[in-house]
């Protein structure tokens, strides 16, 4: 069907009934919301874990036609959410072609379309303009101006056009009038400085804002978005109480509450479908990457009020299968399979992400990642071999045997390595459903089954020697029997 392209055409659509022409943003996120309840489609494709939490409360915000605000930490998908709010508007709408406030062809709000429109009539040319071009965000910082928000007098269009500097023809638009009938968002709302927030009065309470001091009142229709972090978001952070009080709903995000609900949205975000070798990533070393996030977030050495973005997790399984991936290459293995060495080669992917307390800067980023992925392993293993017999394994280490593991070795030759200690193949089908058909995740359940000894120090683990006894000190040579698969570095330290 041919769209209309001038205002007489136009007419003739159902874009020139009263309640069309009446209706405001907020109106159409609402109507259309109704829609995809009725038909029980999804909401916020993509996001996870907020299905009895945020969604029911963002659903209410908009049936309230409420402007509103997501608060909470880093990564938390606060900005995903306001970008999706898009499919809550209509495909495409009709405004005046050339207008720099989107303005409806039968309601202009701008000099510039009620002139249009007088002097073409029915003639007056039309555009159409898709949703996606409806959303409009900001970034809030602390050297956004009045002008970036509202906009500015142009001295350069008053003398080009013959103008007063007090004629409307003259105004250089901000960003806020320009996303007249769409969403305005801005991230990190209290970062604007407070005339800044001052100015965003007018446009909340009665729907106009005004430019440069000048009588000029644009009647804007905006759906207004925000987000914050809870720090920031309080009598004594960042944020003036009046403009707070103008906001209409406050929605809380949070982390994954589950360690099934977070291994599940990084295995939805981590790039993993790479060309090459095909991946075959065990699920206990998803969970595993999962929970040092967990461990990192009630761990008192980090900044509890920075939090541990998802980013965390997703980075990290990003890295561990790179550095299987460099593994495999090297020898010449078909298959890339992760394994808990690789986690200890991702330490980048965590120290940059850590926010530490006094007391973490003292022992460094480093110590305290090893640490989180140690505490990780323990709660791995506890969840998988919980209660199984170990005796055997760590009698054999108490007797002295010593076991050291290459990182960067085929994984035939861990395994064989691996069977010297009685007992240890025994459990690698309880750490992962039929793990000794393939002999890399075999290696991967073998290591997390020694790192979870580690972690409840029932063995321990040195540099020179590998995993040890507990609490064992290196004898030289003829320290014990020992087991070896390749002899190469330990990347268990």
């Amino acid at each position: 069907m041919t769209k209309p392209t001038t205002l007489g055409d136009l007419k003739q659509t159902e874009w020139a009934s009263p309640t069309r022409i009446q209706r405001t943003v907020k109106e159409e996120l609402r109507e259309n919301l109704i829609c995809l309840l009725e038909n029980g489609s999804p909401l916020l494709p993509g996001i996870v874990g907020y299905e009895d939490t945020v969604i029911p409360q963002l659903v209410n915000a908009i049936l309230s036609r409420h402007n509103f605000i997501l608060l909470g930490l880093r990564g938390q998908a606060k900005s995903r959410i306001l970008r999706q709010l898009i499919t809550l508007l209509d495909e495409e709408i009709p405004i005046l072609a050339g207008s720099e406030v989107n303005d409806n062809p039968f309601a202009p709000i701008s000099k510039f379309g009620r002139e249009l429109v007088a002097e073409q009539g029915d003639r007056t040319p039309v555009a159409w303009l898709p949703r996606d071009s409806r959303f409009v965000e900001k970034l809030a910082t602390p050297d956004v101006t009045i002008a970036d928000i509202i906009g500015d007098v142009d001295p350069i269009k008053a003398a080009r056009g013959g103008h007063l500097l007090s004629d409307e023809l003259t105004m250089h638009f901000g960003l806020l009038p320009r996303a007249n009938r769409g969403i305005f968002a801005i991230n990190e709302l209290p970062d604007l400085a407070g005339k800044i927030q001052v100015g965003l009065f007018n446009i909340m309470q009665e729907g106009d804002v005004q430019i440069k001091g000048y009588p000029v009142r644009l009647n804007l229709d905006v759906a207004l978005v925000f987000t914050a972090n809870p720090e920031d978001y309080t009598a004594r952070g960042k944020i003036i109480t009046p403009l707070k009080d103008r906001i209409g709903s406050e929605i809380v995000t949070h982390y994954p509450h589950t360690v099934d609900l977070g291994t599940a949205i990084t295995r939805q975000e981590a790039w993993l479908e790479r060309t090459g070798r095909p991946l075959k990533l065990p699920d206990f070393i998803g969970e595993l990457i999962e929970r040092v996030a967990f461990e990192a977030r009630e761990d008192k050495r980090v900044d509890r009020r920075s939090g541990v973005s998802q980013r965390l997790p997703i980075s990290v399984l990003e890295n561990v299968v790179s550095n299987a991936e460099r593994r495999t290459i090297a020898t010449k293995e078909k298959t890339v399979v992760p394994r808990i060495s690789d986690i200890y080669a991702a330490l980048p992917a965590i120290t940059g992400k850590l926010e530490l307390e006094y007391e973490g800067e003292l022992q460094g980023p480093e110590s305290i990642a090893k640490d989180l992925i140690r505490r990780a392993a323990g709660k791995t293993f506890e969840s998988r071999v919980g209660g199984a017999n170990v005796d055997d394994i760590v009698h054999w280490f108490d007797e002295g045997g010593a076991l050291k593991i290459s990182a960067d070795e085929r994984s035939e030759a861990c395994l064989k390595g691996f069977s010297v200690v009685p007992g240890l193949l025994d459990l690698v089908d309880q750490v992962g459903l039929a793990a000794k058909k393939e002999p890399g995740v075999a290696v991967a359940a073998c290591e997390l089954v020694l790192e979870g000894l580690v972690a409840e120090k029932r063995i321990s683990r040195n540099e020179e020697l590998g995993y040890v006894r507990a609490r064992a000190e290196p004898k030289g040579p003829g320290f014990g029997k020992t087991g070896s698969a390749g002899g190469g570095p330990n990347l268990f330290q």
